[in-house]
């Protein structure tokens, strides 16, 4: 029994021991972790030992210090009152976005020294937190620089001329090199005037936007009757033009019919003409036929004149057996019956018999 109470005391002293070793050990000896957008410089005996980004390292507390460096972007907001060259008060709402682009510049003018002795590795002083109120300071003197020389009217609506400018003042900007930061940015949200005189702008605004909706109703107006007037005008040149083609046409109709007229003239007059020619010629025909037809008939008046002469003084029984001489049988029977048709009264009765017709007939000599 007593030997169990020896071991056991034996082994709360161990257990003690190294209670008391570990609490001395953590003591001064720590560990430290940094996220890879802080530089560490790990200093001993006033040397950096070591220096980087995202760290992680074992180190003696009573003679290490350490310094941490944040290098990722922030963005510091501002907000300034300022007046305008014409003497009106504006209000410019923005942020500056920058970066420590050299830590150890930044370490020797701000004091990011991490305190050991505070839990989460908090810094030593309040440098870090005046960086962007410094450089806020500074965006604030460049942009009442540029906002000074501007109109009310011409500043509400230049921000980013304003930011563009005042960002350009900063990037050369001494104390910007010697706390080895680097702008990325800067913008302005809004430049606002007071809301009297936002008022004042909104109504004078106003006022100009419907003289230009008046100057654009009479625009438009005048340009309605300017082009009515060109119609009209146009109409009317379409008329005139259609009524002196249409007198071209009636005169060309008229020349046309003239000259129609003209050419039924002319060949009226060649056809009188040829018919005189030929009239004169039926004439001069006419002429010389008679005096053929009275040349023949003299001949045969003459020839006529000389048979009488000649049967002057023959019987009439001997012309008449003449005259008689030459025809056929038909007609001397139809001078037989034409003598007894003249000497009907001194015949008594003359029987003629169908049969003596048929022979007489049948007898007579054809045409």
């Amino acid at each position: 029994m007593e030997i169990i109470w020896k071991l056991a005391a034996a082994l709360v002293g161990a257990l003690l021991l190294f209670w008391f070793i570990r609490a001395l050990i953590r003591s001064f000896v720590r560990f430290a972790k940094f996220a890879p957008n802080r530089y560490v410089f790990r200093y001993k005996g006033g040397k950096v030992v070591a220096e980087g980004t995202g760290l992680s390292f074992f180190y003696f507390a009573p003679s290490t210090s350490l310094v941490a460096v944040p290098i990722s972007s922030e963005d510091a907001p501002f907000m300034l009152t300022e007046t305008s060259a014409d003497f009106q008060e504006l209000t410019v709402q923005g942020q500056i976005t920058y970066r420590i682009s050299d830590p150890a510049q930044a370490a020797k003018m701000l004091n990011y020294t991490i305190d050991i002795d505070r839990a989460g590795l908090g810094y030593q002083s309040e440098d870090p937190r005046k960086l962007p109120e410094r450089l806020t300071n500074m965006a604030l003197v460049a942009i009442r620089d540029v906002v000074k020389n501007l109109d009310l009217k011409k500043a509400v609506i230049a921000s980013d001329d304003i930011a563009a400018k005042a960002h350009r003042a900063l990037a050369v900007h001494e104390m910007i090199k010697a706390l080895g930061v680097e702008i990325l940015g800067l913008s302005v949200a809004a430049v606002s005037p007071t809301p009297e005189t936002a008022k004042a702008l909104e109504a004078e605004t106003r006022e100009s936007i419907l003289q230009e909706s008046d100057q654009a109703i009479f625009q438009r107006r005048n340009y309605a009757v300017e082009q009515e007037r060109i119609i009209r005008e146009s109409e009317l040149n379409t008329e005139i033009a259609v009524e002196n083609k249409n007198r071209e046409i009636q005169e060309s109709k008229l020349e046309t019919q003239r000259l129609a007229m003209k050419k039924d003239m002319e060949m009226q007059e060649e056809r009188l003409a040829f018919q005189i020619s030929q009239e004169k010629k039926n004439q001069a025909l006419i002429d010389l036929k008679s005096r053929n037809d009275k040349a023949i008939a003299d001949a045969k008046a003459y020839a006529l004149k000389a048979v009488i002469a000649a049967y002057e003084n023959t019987k009439p029984e001997v012309l008449k057996i003449l005259a008689n001489a030459g025809l056929d049988s038909g007609r001397l029977l139809a001078q037989a019956f034409q003598g007894i048709a003249d000497q009907a009264e001194k015949i008594g009765n003359l029987n003629i018999t169908p049969d003596l017709l048929q022979s007489l007939v049948a007898n007579a000599p054809k045409k």
